[in-house]
């Protein structure tokens, strides 16, 4: 009993000593730029985002304008312009595609300062096609599986797009109404804010459905920017959340974001009852 009550007044005691403090935050982190860019082994025409950070959760991102945006290999350079009707992104003037074994650079140029990252390229895979079960009780369709979330050796990202505008009933719906992209991950690591993450939102298909699945190599380091990303977005808010710590990036001259090479490998899917 006596026990008891040196625990309870302890208790007491912990809990009165609170004491609030004000630190300052510095606005070291306000308005840097952020880059988003991702050559694939595709042939098209390849681009590059540039943003600056927001302070708020649902702020707006502001495009960085009238940069001077370049991509290089050993052999080869190719210079990015604005896309029009999309600020901050910049794309290449002809469709090309990366090549295996070759170390591509990026560099962009803005108001007196240089950010440059360097990358290059694993090789693809083939993989085992996705999944899809049909609902209880509505008879559309929805994803079952569609990788395992852990590979030490071969990290990937993965692009679901689906389409049903073209199914019969759906043909006068609002086209972005009847699509949906989703990205999964196989990441080296295995993390229990993954495990326990929020439940994401499931999307629903009706028969006749077109999914394009697409895989992208990863390389080590990009696998980790990604996991950084998620333990900070997709990941927070579950049982176990994780400590906010500085992102990881290739990025130089302060510039934060990642500039990645992906072999992609495609696969088309029609769901079929």
């Amino acid at each position: 009993m006596k026990k008891l009550v040196k625990v309870f007044l302890l208790f007491i005691i912990l809990s009165a000593c609170q004491k609030e403090t004000d630190w300052p935050i510095a606005d070291s982190n306000l308005n840097l730029v952020i880059v988003d860019g991702i050559l694939t082994d595709e042939n098209k025409v390849q681009s590059v985002k540039v943003c600056y950070s927001v302070n708020q959760l649902n702020d707006t991102a502001l495009p960085v304008t009238a940069a001077n945006v370049m991509i290089s290999n050993e052999d080869s350079a190719w210079t990015l312009t604005e896309q029009p009707g999309k600020p901050g992104t910049y794309i290449t003037k002809y469709a090309f595609p990366a090549l295996a074994g070759k170390n591509y650079t990026l560099h962009i140029f803005k108001d007196d300062k240089q950010y440059s990252a360097k990358a290059s390229m694993v090789p693809g895979k083939e993989f085992k096609p996705l999944q899809y079960v049909r609902n209880d009780g509505d008879g559309l369709y929805h994803l079952e599986w569609v990788a395992e979330a852990f590979d030490p050796e071969q990290p990937a990202m993965w692009e679901i797009l689906t389409d049903w505008s073209k199914v019969p009933g759906y043909e006068k719906i609002d086209s972005s109404l009847c699509t949906a992209k989703l990205k999964y991950y196989t990441l080296p690591t295995l993390d229990v804010s993954e495990i326990f993450a929020p439940e994401m939102e499931s999307i629903s298909f009706p028969a006749g459905t077109i999914i394009t699945e697409k895989r992208y190599s990863l390389t080590e380091e990009h696998a980790q920017f990604l996991r950084a990303m998620l333990l900070e977005t997709n990941w927070q808010g579950g049982l176990f959340g994780s400590t906010p710590a500085n992102g990881i990036t290739n990025l130089g001259g302060g510039a934060f974001g990642y500039f990645g090479v992906c072999s992609v490998t495609t696969l088309y899917i029609n769901v079929t009852p």
